[in-house]
């Protein structure tokens, strides 16, 4: 949601990155969005950096590496191509600022001129199937994701049946992430369990 002029709205963005390297869904995956402006919109995602012309201009780390993960994982699992460019390439705007435009004409860069912070794993491919209780799931996908939520802390014993204790593991970490909590391990869920940066 977004305020202009005294008005609450829906903004048309794909993802948002906040200057804490955090990523949060909008629109999401194969969902035209509504936030770049006619000639963009049919071919283009839109991730949406937190900086404004007041406040917080200048893009942090944490933002402009947010926006880059955000680009990752709409290449890999979106089908997004290479390109990357701002909101004033498809629409009358300032949009995105200096700074961050500016940043995107350099060809969007990890900050420090590396490759960024060090890599987590990175996560097997989605089985295909939503892990969730009740009834009791099993089978090696539900295996895998606990032994990995097991790495991370979690005291969840990876015996591949998704019950209840499954359930409010997901739950707990659905809430350390930041998206919605319902218990239910999909694509971003199982992505982020190998992912997201420890706590």
């Amino acid at each position: 949601m977004a305020r202009r002029a005294g008005t609450v709205y829906f903004t048309g963005n794909s993802y948002v990155a906040c200057p804490h390297q955090k990523v949060f869904e909008g629109r999401g995956l194969h969902h035209l969005p509504a936030a770049n402006g006619p000639g963009l919109n049919a071919g283009h995602y839109a991730v949406l950096g937190l900086v404004g012309n007041a406040g917080l201009v200048e893009p942090t780390d944490g933002i402009l590496n947010g926006i880059l993960d955000a680009v990752q994982y709409v290449r890999d699992y979106g089908r997004a191509g290479k390109e990357i460019k701002g909101h004033r390439d498809g629409y009358s705007t300032d949009c995105p600022g200096e700074p961050l435009y500016a940043w995107v004409k350099r060809g969007a860069p990890r900050p420090g001129g590396g490759s960024g912070p060090p890599a987590p794993p990175a996560a097997p491919p989605f089985p295909g199937r939503l892990l969730k209780y009740p009834p009791v799931m099993r089978g090696e996908d539900v295996r895998t994701w606990q032994e990995q939520m097991r790495r991370r802390g979690f005291d969840l014993a990876a015996d591949g049946a998704y019950g209840a204790r499954s359930r409010e593991a997901c739950l707990s970490f659905q809430r350390q992430q930041g998206i919605t909590g319902d218990g239910i391990v999909g694509p971003l869920t199982w992505r982020l369990t190998w992912e997201a940066p420890s706590a």
